[in-house]
């Protein structure tokens, strides 16, 4: 019982972070604390233990090979750990190479009798763990390796801004209001979907969010920690990218009106940052402007104030950090009225309004059914693991895109093909 238990929370274990590491399809994760990130659930995972434990007991029907089979299992767990503890000390502690090369002399010459002990009897019992684990491996590699060549495939067909900039502030299209929000996987650079959208609608919304869910390693995040906002072009291309961050405790399936209200809010405040930081830096710049011009009207001035920076330059230093909040409560009450005043900025209440005529006029989400096929100059081997088995492997795993519940009436999917 106490070893069933350890390997039915170790394979819970090994399948969260193969799926962290790209080397495993998604499956659905239940994490059962708020307060340990690695006390989790697999459904999935745990009917596939249960109904092969009951295979195995009606194949073998002897606890005799069940006993021959968990001895090789044991045995290349042990070899698997001092290899992985060698290569730490080797690479991660930098212990010294003698002591690195008789730890596995002393424990690897041990667990190299047991195997050669229990190899006997891989016909009895012991092919199981083997078949077990390429079985595994095979579905770890295919996973890895497709998803692999379809993130190199997106990163290499980005839109680069150049292209945009050529087609205007129009998009090549027409622009009408509405916010579209575009799913995808970059943080960086406009997805190549984004291009098939232009290509196919007769029109594009005018206010574009490219939005891309990002899992952290917290239980919750706050609701204004959300939203990182960042604006794609010009301004008057309306076009943001937003990452949006869930803790492993967080609500994904919410009502997709929530959402929206949400992720307005916040690209509200973006805007009235940015705005507020430009007039910022638009004074200060004013302000250097000015202390330069009466500098240069004042020759001794300046020249006995860099006698004293030669003279005393750690005083200064400290002076100048001593002084610095202060300096910036003086700048921040001397703002001119474009920062005090932010809505009276003519831009920043161009822009807000425009983003209200575009909340008016709706939401729609803009999906992608991407399609991952092998070049036809390619290998046989690698189109039977790319057309076959990584796109059986893609078609039942999890979705990855958008969980929250938004109708059909609202959901916008253009299909795409990498060729890989």
């Amino acid at each position: 019982m106490i070893a069933s238990q350890a390997m039915i929370s170790a394979t819970f274990s090994c399948i969260k972070q193969a799926m962290a590491l790209g080397c495993f399809p998604r499956l659905k994760i239940i994490h059962t604390s708020r307060k340990r990130m690695g006390q989790i659930y697999i459904p999935v995972i745990n009917w596939f233990l249960m109904i092969m434990c009951v295979v195995v007991v009606s194949i073998f029907q002897s606890t005799t090979d069940i006993a021959n089979a968990y001895g090789i299992a044991e045995v290349g767990v042990m070899l698997v750990s001092s290899t992985l503890v060698t290569i730490v000390m080797l690479l991660i502690w930098q212990t010294n190479l003698l002591l690195v090369l008789c730890f596995p002399l002393v424990f690897g010459s041990v667990e190299l009798l047991y195997m050669s002990a229990v190899l006997s009897k891989i016909a009895e019992g012991g092919w199981l763990p083997l078949a077990f684990a390429s079985v595994f491996l095979c579905v770890m590699y295919i996973w890895n390796y497709g998803s692999v060549l379809k993130y190199r495939s997106e990163v290499r067909e980005k839109i680069s801004m150049d292209f945009l900039l050529d087609l205007g502030s129009t998009l090549g299209t027409v622009r009408v209001p509405g916010i579209g929000l575009l799913y995808n996987e970059l943080v960086q650079g406009i997805p190549s979907i984004f291009g098939q959208f232009l290509l196919s609608l007769p029109a594009i919304h005018s206010t574009i969010v490219f939005v891309c869910i990002k899992y952290v390693p917290v239980p919750m995040v706050r609701l204004e920690e959300r939203f990182l906002f960042r604006r794609v072009g010009p301004k008057d291309y309306h076009m943001f990218r937003c990452v949006t961050r869930y803790g492993y405790k967080d609500v994904r399936k919410e009502d997709h009106h929530v959402f929206e209200q949400l992720l307005v809010a916040s690209l509200e405040k973006f805007l009235r940052k940015e705005a507020q930081d430009l007039a910022l830096e638009r004074n200060l710049l004013e302000s250097d402007l000015d202390s330069v011009s009466v500098a240069s009207r004042d020759p001794e001035a300046s020249g006995s104030y860099g006698t004293e920076e030669l003279k005393i330059p750690l005083m200064h230093e400290r002076r100048f950090d001593e002084s610095g909040t202060s300096a910036s409560e003086e700048t921040t009450s001397a703002l001119p009225s474009s920062v005090m005043a932010l809505d009276e900025d003519p831009s920043l209440e161009y822009e807000l309004s425009a983003l209200r005529e575009a909340i008016d006029s709706g939401f729609t989400y803009l999906l992608a059914h991407g399609d991952v096929r092998a070049k036809k100059k390619s290998f046989f081997l690698k189109k039977l693991v790319i057309n076959y088995f990584y796109a059986f492997l893609r078609r039942n795993c999890r979705a990855g895109a958008a969980n929250m519940s938004v109708p059909h009436m609202n959901i916008l999917q253009v299909g795409m093909t990498y060729m890989v």
